[in-house]
Parts: C-alpha cells; structure tokens; sequence
C-alpha cells in the first residue's frame, strides 16, 4: 500500500482502538517500525493524532476521517457508482450534491459529460452544494452553474452545515438530490454518523423531487447515528456490482429502483 492508503488505515486503527503501538501497528501493517514512527510524526503534525511514547493515540475516541484520506476506498468502485448517477441527470436539471468521497466523483462525471458541455448558450446545469471541494472543483466549468449554501464548514467532510445553511436551502427547489450517505438500510433508511451534515442533508431530500442515493456495497444494510431520510423517500439507489441479490431484494420490495454499476 502506499503512504495515503496507510494513514488512511492507522488512522482507522487509532480511531477504533484509541491508541496504537509502533511495534504492534508495524507488525499489523507489514512495514518496518521506522515507518510507522515517520508516518506517527506526520500524522501528528497535521494534528491528526497526539504522538505518545512508543505510539500514537487518537484525539478523540471516536471521530471522521477527513475527505482527503477517504478517496483511496472503494475507488474504482465509487467511479463506477459516479458515472451511472451522473448519467441520470437531464440538461437543465438542478441538482443537489452533498459531500463526500462518491459525490465528489459524481460532480466529476457530471463536469466531464460532452453532451452538456456543448451547448454555448450558457450553464447546462445548476449544482447547489454544501460541499467547498465540490464548489471548488465545479466553478471553472462554464456548463455548471455553481450555488453554494454557506455555512459552517465541516473539516472532515468539506461541508457547510449549521443554520446559514439550513436557511439557504428551504429557499430552493430541487429537480434531483444525489446524496452520499454513510448507511443505508431498508427499515432505518439513509443515515450519517454526524448529525449536522444529516440535517442539511435531509433538507436536500425534502427540496428534491428525485433523491439518488450513492452508496457503496459496504453501507447496504447498515445504520448511522442520525436518519438522513426513510426509505420511502429515496427513488433510486446506485451501488456497486459486488452488492448481492439478497442486498438488493430488500431495497426493491420497499420500492426503491436499484443499480449496480
């Protein structure tokens, strides 16, 4: 693995566990122990952990990765689950994109579809995001017409939450929302472990006349803290090819269209 992909995993590790070792975690990693204490050192200067003697322990018990440690997980898979949703969207849609490592590639996909780019009349589509590295990637592109809600901004995610950016959204209507989400199952519905982003993100959901949830086969059937919305509200699920028949019957039987890319 290279270095991303290892912070990313003592980063998973120190979260779960609370404090880690160098001799264990080398010997868990398969690396030597003075890569595991140069990785300890850089982590900790990006304030990412405290370092302690022999080790390295988490700030806090329990807490998101940032976005930009995320984006090595489930890659081709999210490309893939990207390039499907963002073939959903019509020319003159606008569009709802929340955070996150799958929507980031959504707004990708969409930015690199031809046949919205070709009509020099102006923007073929509107993106209202609460996400700044959305925002940020999508505003050079003369075909997109960017909104951003404002807000509070989230590190780990890039995203604005609070009620700036509550406010701004109850004032827009919405043709499709596509949102990522952490879990997604058929009795709990849409879930985020952290409830300000589930708040904005719900607030997306009730704007929209078509929710697409991006997920993952990871998230299928599982449930985080805070409900984003319930099943019933979500139209279609795109997920990955490795999601099984028994994943997807459940999602059917509720009355949600399901692909998988």
């Amino acid at each position: 693995m290279n270095r991303y992909e290892r912070w990313t995993r003592l980063l998973e590790m120190v979260a779960g566990s609370g404090q880690l070792t160098i001799e264990e975690t080398a010997a868990e990693l398969g690396v030597s122990p003075a890569t595991v204490r140069r990785d300890f050192d850089e982590l900790a200067a990006q304030q990412l952990v405290q370092r302690t003697r022999g080790g390295a322990a988490a700030h806090s018990v329990s807490y998101d990765l940032p976005l930009r440690f995320k984006v090595a997980r489930h890659a081709p898979e999210k490309q893939r689950i990207a390039t499907a949703a963002a073939g959903m969207i019509s020319a003159g849609s606008t569009v709802c994109l929340n955070g996150g490592t799958t929507t980031t590639e959504v707004a990708r996909a969409l930015a690199m579809r031809a046949d919205l780019n070709n009509d020099q009349r102006g923007p073929a589509v509107t993106v209202v995001t609460n996400a700044l590295n959305i925002a940020n990637e999508l505003v050079v592109r003369p075909h997109v017409r960017v909104v951003a809600t404002g807000g509070a901004a989230r590190p780990q995610s890039y995203e604005l939450i609070g009620p700036i950016a509550a406010a701004m959204l109850q004032t827009v209507a919405v043709d499709v929302a596509v949102l990522g989400v952490d879990a997604i199952d058929h009795q709990h519905g849409a879930s985020a472990h952290n409830d300000g982003e589930a708040a904005i993100n719900q607030i997306m959901a009730d704007r929209a006349n078509r929710v697409i949830i991006v997920a993952d086969s990871s998230k299928l059937g599982q449930r985080a803290f805070a409900r984003i919305c319930t099943i019933s509200a979500v139209d279609t699920l795109v997920t990955d090819s490795t999601a099984t028949d028994e994943q997807m019957a459940v999602f059917t039987d509720a009355g949600v269209k399901v692909i998988r890319a």
